[in-house]
């Protein structure tokens, strides 16, 4: 893997300001902080569909010259969200290696966070067309825990509602940790994020 490749930061989500608080949309909350740590502002992208943001990631000890991190926010719905990222990596010269998806995990109890590189998709639509596109099951994945639904409520449903009351007063603190745990693959790989971050 080259230090000069940049990364593609994927935030799984759907547009549309009814779908903005839904747990199917942590991914897009993620990368918006993403851009902000590093100093870059989402624009409309002339060549796919989504939101794009470019920035360094700088390391601490380090002031300039980290890696390149492109962030985006697909503008498809979830289902259709693998055309802009393929379309990205082609343009940018991303190998799936350096792709993070950021995804809601219902087989993640809310609170946690987990890394992994490949695997199945669970049911999520949105990785599910990450890897038919890509063609490739290989990039990584930022898994935000939401938890199984309560009582008999359909998932569907469930993904698409907004947080309960109780986990908006943890939420800051998870997109911030999910962050963390995107810029720790970034610069330190898959194995070690999982090792400082799968303690809680």
């Amino acid at each position: 893997m080259s230090d000069e490749s940049p990364w593609l930061v994927v935030g799984l989500g759907n547009p549309g300001k009814e779908y903005a608080g839904n747990r199917h949309n942590v991914g897009f909350m993620v990368a918006d902080l993403l851009a902000s740590r590093v100093g870059a502002k989402f624009g409309r992208a002339k060549r796919v569909q989504g939101e794009v943001a470019e920035g360094r990631l700088v390391s601490s000890g380090q002031h300039s010259g980290g890696p390149k991190l492109v962030l985006l926010k697909p503008l498809t719905y979830m289902n259709l969200s693998g055309a802009p990222v393929v379309s990205l990596s082609q343009f940018f010269k991303v190998p799936v290696s350096n792709v993070i998806a950021v995804h809601d995990e219902l087989d993640v109890p809310f609170g946690q966070i987990r890394a992994k590189r490949g695997g199945g998709e669970g049911g999520h639509n949105g990785l599910r067309s990450m890897s038919k596109s890509l063609a490739d099951k290989e990039y990584a994945r930022v898994r935000f825990g939401i938890g199984r639904p309560p009582g008999r409520q359909d998932p569907a449903d469930y993904v698409l509602s907004d947080f309960a009351g109780a986990e908006r007063k943890e939420l800051d603190f998870l997109v911030d940790r999910a962050a963390d745990v995107v810029e720790a693959i970034v610069l330190e790989g898959v194995e070690w994020a999982q090792n400082k971050y799968h303690g809680g």
